[in-house]
C-alpha cells in the first residue's frame, strides 16, 4: 500500500489527520502502509473518501 503513503504525504496529511479524517485507527493505518495488513473495501473507500480520491486509486 505504497500510494496510501504517497498520496497521503501528497495530499500533507499526517496518519493521525487521516485516522481523524476517516475513522479508521491510526493503528490501522500505519499497518496498512507498512503492507502488515489488507485492507478490507470498505476500510480502502474512507480511506479515500478522507483524501477525496477514488478507492483504485489508493492500490498497488
Amino acid at each position: 500500500m505504497r500510494k496510501l503513503a504517497a498520496i497521503r504525504h501528497r495530499k500533507g496529511l499526517s496518519q493521525r489527520e487521516l485516522a481523524r479524517l476517516s475513522g479508521i485507527t491510526q493503528v490501522t493505518i500505519a499497518r496498512i502502509e507498512s503492507g502488515v495488513f489488507d485492507p478490507r473495501l470498505s476500510t480502502l473507500r474512507a480511506l479515500a473518501k478522507a483524501m477525496k480520491v477514488q478507492a483504485r486509486d489508493l492500490i498497488d
